[in-house]
């Protein structure tokens, strides 16, 4: 239902998720004027409640056998060991690290933030959005709810290495916000690194932002910038959207191992270096020798299929039923319904399609209406070919629709 609404509110007002539901800018603005340079808010954005609510905490917590690491549980600034709120679920559900709910209730009690993790994989609405924003931002996005007690604060300032949306459910928080000790961490330069400047900075240093969240509202803040909230004299409920941004050092990441995949059929670059050398600063020219070559390839370089293939192994693709696709491939038909599983990251390159669920070949008579599939619309298994519509089912890339 949530992606529906999302779809008919973009095509009344021509906007994406940005702007219909969490900036009021559209996705040209946010990336001109907010996107990576400041922190924003965004007062009365959206009603969240098809998102998220109270009764979904409880439903996760209480009946949905969740197990760690989809829970953490931290108060004052410490994060609680697994083992005080986890425990066998009886029998036929022993496993030993689901999570217990009496005890999560006396820790939450006793002033204890609950961090509901990954959310995209558990909660259907907020699956949705998850995919939804990362199509349209062009990066990886997770979420994570945070419910802490009145007054309380789960905790310390620090920065994360990822973008955020903050969504506030329930309650109010108050966030303070400072600018970054280090601006655009990468994901190996977390706050624990730069503890006292982080402290020092959250202690002395001049808010950017001073403010209360109620619902509604939404906090966006670039990877570094330094926060902590607590909530304020009710239970606080809130949801955090992280956006797990390619940089340009990704890029050259996937540039430099494209380089060192082409230099691995050079036969020079093979060779043994001379007995004797001493270390890579001897005198024998080697270290000219390989740079020279591997400035060379970084030149020839292709990072595009690196690149993608690591961008498909950061997210999963839209949920598949079993039982509702062997219902669709037994009643195949030509005037069948079908479409391009959502969030595949396709891409066709020459005659094979790539995507998060494997690969396929084609001979040259399909690849016009494999390629037709790629805008995400619907079609008919006829518009395709049956045998064609039969194995994109069987291999889970395509799925029955009912339009």
């Amino acid at each position: 239902m949530f992606r529906t609404e999302i779809q008919e509110a973009g095509a009344r007002q021509g906007a994406g998720i940005l702007e219909s539901r969490l900036t009021r800018l559209s996705r040209e603005e946010f990336a001109r004027d907010v996107w990576a340079r400041t922190a924003a808010l965004t007062r009365g954005a959206s009603d969240f409640s098809d998102v998220f609510s109270t009764s979904a905490v409880d439903e996760l917590i209480s009946r949905r056998g969740l197990r760690t690491p989809f829970l953490r549980v931290a108060k004052d600034g410490s994060t609680l060991p697994s083992s005080s709120f986890t425990a066998p679920a009886g029998v036929g559900a022993t496993v030993a690290d689901q999570l217990d709910d009496t005890a999560l209730w006396r820790a939450f009690s006793d002033g204890a933030t609950l961090v509901l993790q990954a959310l995209h994989r558990t909660w259907e609405p907020v699956t949705d959005l998850v995919s939804v924003l990362s199509t349209e931002l062009g990066h990886p996005v997770q979420a994570n709810a945070y419910v802490t007690p009145p007054q309380n604060r789960g905790f310390d300032a620090h920065y994360d290495v990822h973008d955020v949306f903050v969504l506030q459910i329930e309650g109010a928080k108050r966030w303070v916000v400072h600018e970054p000790v280090l601006p655009d961490p990468l994901r190996d330069q977390p706050w624990t690194d730069r503890r006292s400047a982080v402290a020092d900075q959250a202690a002395h240093g001049t808010p950017h932002m001073d403010t209360v969240l109620r619902p509604g509202d939404v906090l966006y803040l670039p990877r570094g910038w330094l926060h902590s909230a607590q909530a304020q004299g009710q239970v606080s409920i809130h949801l955090t959207l992280g956006v797990h941004t390619w940089t340009r050092h990704s890029l050259a990441e996937q540039l430099t191992r494209a380089a060192l995949a082409a230099l691995g059929d050079d036969p020079v670059m093979r060779r043994a270096l001379p007995l004797g050398t001493d270390g890579p600063n001897g005198s024998d020219g080697e270290v000219d020798l390989v740079r020279e070559r591997l400035l060379a390839a970084l030149a020839e370089a292709d990072p595009a299929p690196a690149f993608h293939r690591a961008r498909r192994s950061q997210g999963r693709p839209a949920p598949l039923g079993p039982l509702a696709q062997l219902t669709g491939l037994n009643n195949l038909v030509p005037t069948s319904p079908v479409r391009l599983r959502k969030a595949l990251e396709p891409r066709l390159e020459g005659s094979r399609l790539f995507t998060r669920v494997g690969y396929l070949d084609f001979p040259a008579a399909d690849l016009v209406p494999v390629a037709r599939l790629l805008d995400g619309q619907v079609r008919t298994a006829g518009d395709l070919g049956l045998a064609l519509a039969g194995r994109l089912l069987r291999a889970g890339v395509l799925v029955p629709t009912d339009r």
